[in-house]
């Protein structure tokens, strides 16, 4: 596959670009990314579908940009899809005739089942595992839906629901009551699904979830696997649903959003009300990325490797030149974790974050050395994007910040103390990578010494000079564990 490749992405409301740079097999990052809401389905729904002059130009000009865009990173391969708008639209073969000439692009329109398959194989993907989750895509035109099982998708289903299109067919008429009856009937065909928990995809769900996260003043800059209670979501829908013009701007929704925040905010009310959630997820992903990724994984089933993180091996790529230290912390941690977290009477569910956070300890260096552990802190809390929950970010970052050095600060601790294990198990994490990386401190070719833990007491036994690693293990104020060195 090609190291840089673009996605373009029509959709019925909005235009997305991205530029992917493949760092190793299936590794990547996003070079560059760019959205217009090109609003190509305007007025089209209430001319049975046939797009219109303006907005038809409004799209030729967005792709002409973003053409350009992609031919200024010499990206080798361009995978340009189209949904809704295009391919319900009956005059659609004279936009795409007009775009393959002048710009030599060439748009696949997919069909309704297939813009499910992208967007669930995105969340599969690069969401935390979930199992028995509906994927939900809100478009302009239409609205997709996919149950997620791990890594594996089933029912593609899409319904010709849309913000656009009920904007159109009954909210500018006031028809609200004609609208509920319409959502209501198209949901009927997702009668047979009977879904633990929701991934929300689509602008309207993001959009609302962004709301709720400002309102909230939630401390962490991410929509990308943010959670919320379905309490907590259907109380906000009621808020913008009844809201003013001024009410919808107290409500934190961006102004470009006004006119079509509430028919999606009625589809998601009325998914709501049909099925019994607790927990909604919100995609940061979507459609292009699952086409995207489509390309990357077609020898591997559109599936990541199990235990496999992209985002992890990213930034080992990238930024991590001693891959063979960043085992061996790896692996001194996971070896200090088995030996005491019971002792310490910690959950064993943390082993994860903190082996990753030894693979990761040194990211920040490549930068500078001195500012190693502010680096490495903010380079994960921004470039660990998939795979990882919120709390799990955070949990890894704080990690990185104070490993080593001090106990994370009052200050941090209370910043995210939402997202935060209690103290004491913050602490004894810290206490746990901070061994390992002063056990390592002579740096050996190999693991030099042997881990035992005996009497409440973790015995550290070698024939070479860990003369370093003594003297750096002096330094940790550790209570309630004593080391020892044969």
């Amino acid at each position: 596959m090609a190291k840089r490749v673009g996605v373009i992405d029509i959709g019925s409301n909005s235009l997305r670009m991205v530029v992917y740079e493949k760092t190793s097999r299936f590794a990547f990052h996003i070079l560059h990314e760019s959205k217009s809401s090109v609003r190509l389905s305007e007025d089209a729904y209430k001319n049975d579908g046939t797009l219109q002059e303006i907005p038809m130009q409004r799209t030729f000009d967005a792709l002409e940009n973003f053409t350009n865009i992609i031919s200024s990173f010499k990206v080798r391969k361009t995978l340009c899809v189209a949904t809704s708008a295009l391919r319900d639209a009956p005059n659609k073969k004279v936009f795409l005739q007009k775009v393959k000439n002048k710009l030599d692009l060439k748009i696949k329109i997919i069909n309704g089942e297939k813009e499910s398959y992208f967007g669930a194989v995105a969340c599969a993907n690069l969401l935390p595992i979930q199992n028995n989750a509906l994927s939900i895509d809100i478009g302009g035109g239409s609205s997709e839906f996919a149950i997620i099982n791990d890594k594996n998708i089933d029912h593609n289903i899409s319904l010709n629901l849309g913000t656009l299109r009920l904007k159109e067919l009954f909210f500018d008429k006031n028809d609200i009551d004609g609208a509920t009856n319409y959502i209501d009937n198209e949901l009927s065909k997702l009668n047979h699904l009977n879904p633990s928990n929701i991934i929300g995809i689509g602008g309207t769900f993001r959009a609302i979830s962004s709301a709720i996260m400002n309102a909230q003043s939630y401390p962490f800059e991410k929509l990308h696997a943010y959670e919320i209670t379905t309490i907590k979501f259907e109380e906000y829908l009621e808020k913008v649903l009844c809201a003013s013009e001024n009410g919808l701007k107290d409500l934190h929704i961006k102004k470009s959003r006004f006119d079509i925040i509430k028919p999606g905010s009625l589809i998601l009310q009325r998914i709501l009300k049909k099925f019994k959630i607790n927990k909604l997820i919100t995609s940061g992903v979507g459609v292009r990325d699952g086409v995207y990724l489509s390309d990357l994984l077609r020898n591997s089933k559109d599936k990541l490797p199990q235990n496999y993180n992209t985002s992890v091996r990213y930034i080992l790529d990238a930024h991590v030149d001693n891959i063979a230290y960043a085992n061996q912390l790896n692996k001194t941690v996971k070896k200090v974790f088995d030996l005491t977290y019971a002792h310490f009477k910690i959950d064993a569910k943390y082993k994860k974050e903190l082996a990753i956070a030894a693979k990761l300890y040194t990211s920040g260096s490549n930068m500078h050395f001195y500012s190693q552990h502010k680096h490495s802190y903010h380079l994960v809390l921004n470039a660990l994007e998939f795979g990882f929950t919120h709390e799990q970010t955070i949990l890894i970052a704080t990690l990185l910040r104070y490993a080593g050095r001090k106990q994370p600060s009052i200050s941090h601790v209370e910043k995210y103390a939402l997202l935060l294990p209690k103290r004491e198990t913050l602490d004894i994490l810290n206490h746990i990578l901070s061994i390992s990386i002063s056990l390592l401190s002579h740096r050996p070719r190999n693991i030099d010494f042997e881990l035992k833990f005996l009497d409440n007491s973790l015995s550290i036994e070698s024939k070479n000079n860990l003369y370093l690693a003594k003297d750096s293990i002096k330094k940790l104020d550790i209570p309630s564990l004593k080391i020892d060195f044969i």
